[in-house]
């Protein structure tokens, strides 16, 4: 019977390792997001924005507009209405760009702040991780034979090879009174290992109203 129940917590216990073994391979490849560097400008003085147009810098329509619908969800609050830049601005394919235009929409829609974020590069590093033992603990102790074939048992991690992903966003912020329409906040972000735009987007557009809030350009939401 106690031999039963000793293979019994074998096999759980090989399970165990196994599912852990998988867990820190997994772990390998974190996920994450930080602001790397950020500036207000000092020599600023203006009122407090009251509608904010949003611009994504993108080759991809999509990515584009989910950058612009996410970052305006994120910013709006009391007093401050956030435009998405679809909304308003006529995007060719041609890369030619009428200011006039981009001036008049902005003039026409009573925009006082734009708010542009643009991919600045995305850096691919490969790390060589070496493959590595270490001793499974036991909980139960069935005797001498049982507890030292256990901790004489070593669980190894095969050696592989990790590839790691920085993709670095820029933003900025631009005062959208004439005539100079002054740049008032701008911030690099870098996002690691991200699993697609969408993770990007939702890491940079958090980073960025944090920083803005932050920095009191905008207020808090409540």
């Amino acid at each position: 019977m106690r031999q039963l129940h000793t293979g019994f917590i074998f096999m759980n216990l090989k399970k165990g390792i196994l599912f852990s073994t998988v867990l820190l391979l997994a772990s390998t490849l974190t996920y994450s997001a930080k602001l790397v560097s950020s500036w207000k400008n000092p020599k600023y003085i203006g009122r407090p924005f009251h509608r904010i147009l949003t611009i994504g810098m993108s080759e991809n329509p999509a990515v584009r507009l989910d950058f612009e619908d996410a970052l305006a969800e994120k910013l709006s609050r009391d007093g401050l209405e956030v435009v998405p830049g679809h909304d308003i601005l006529f995007r060719p394919e041609s890369p030619h760009l009428d200011l006039d235009y981009l001036k008049g929409q902005i003039r026409d829609h009573n925009i006082d702040a734009v708010i542009i974020s643009r991919l600045v590069k995305v850096d691919k590093k490969t790390t060589y991780v070496g493959g590595h033992s270490y001793v499974v603990p036991y909980p139960y102790y069935y005797g001498f034979y049982g507890y030292y074939g256990t901790v004489f048992t070593q669980v190894y991690t095969p050696e592989y090879l990790r590839e790691d992903t920085t993709v670095r966003t820029e933003t900025n912020l631009y005062s959208a009174a004439p005539p100079n329409e002054e740049l008032v906040w701008t911030a690099y972000s870098d996002t690691f290992n991200p699993k697609n735009a969408d993770k990007v987007i939702s890491e940079v557009v958090k980073l960025i109203v944090k920083s803005l809030e932050k920095e009191a350009i905008i207020t808090k939401n409540p």
